[in-house]
């Protein structure tokens, strides 16, 4: 059986290209990069998608991609549902968030950790428990101290300027699910 990772992108549908939904963004990317068609699931309350794909290790790895319908601050019991039935373990599972406390193109990963005040990623946390020990993409979206928080995260962006990724930013998202997969591997 080829190794399985669950990645989850949070965001708002409501606001499908903004800085805060920079998540569904990525997993968007992801699942046109690597050719995963997904499709509302509603049983998990979100658009659910898994393949087989030759990536990562030069090897086959189950890749499910999934973005939670619900808004991002209460999409914790998505995520939850989603993970117990796909990869069962938190440690194989990824959730791309936005981070206001980077700088726009910093990919900062770390397993486990605080929600450092996302109210998303809490959410994910409060759902899962003792059991919230997943890796963290915080995507980089800076700060513009002049304007409201919210004015600054959800007026949409083209999608070119949104990302400011552009092959370099989604390299170094594989590369870091390719470390995650050969660390799953080896346990």
């Amino acid at each position: 059986m080829p190794p399985r990772l669950l990645v989850v992108g949070l965001g708002n549908l409501p606001h499908p290209n903004t800085r805060h939904s920079i998540g569904h963004v990525i997993i968007d990317v992801l699942a046109a990069q690597f050719g995963i068609h997904r499709s509302i699931n509603r049983s998990v309350g979100g658009f659910k998608g898994c393949s087989n794909v030759l990536s990562f290790l030069d090897d086959i790895v189950s890749l499910t991609l999934f973005k939670p319908k619900l808004l991002m601050n209460i999409a914790g019991p998505s995520v939850k549902s989603t993970l117990h039935n796909t990869v069962k373990l938190p440690a194989s599972m990824v959730v791309i968030h936005d981070s206001l406390d980077h700088k726009v193109k910093v990919l900062s990963v770390k397993l486990e950790g605080s929600a450092n005040g996302h109210n998303g990623v809490w959410s994910v946390i409060d759902t899962l428990g003792a059991n919230a020990d997943f890796y963290h993409f915080r995507i980089g979206i800076g700060r513009d101290h002049a304007i409201d928080r919210a004015n600054y995260m959800l007026p949409d962006m083209p999608l070119d300027r949104l990302l400011h990724w552009n092959g370099i930013g989604l390299d170094r998202v594989c590369h870091e699910l390719r470390r995650i997969t050969s660390r799953n591997q080896t346990i």
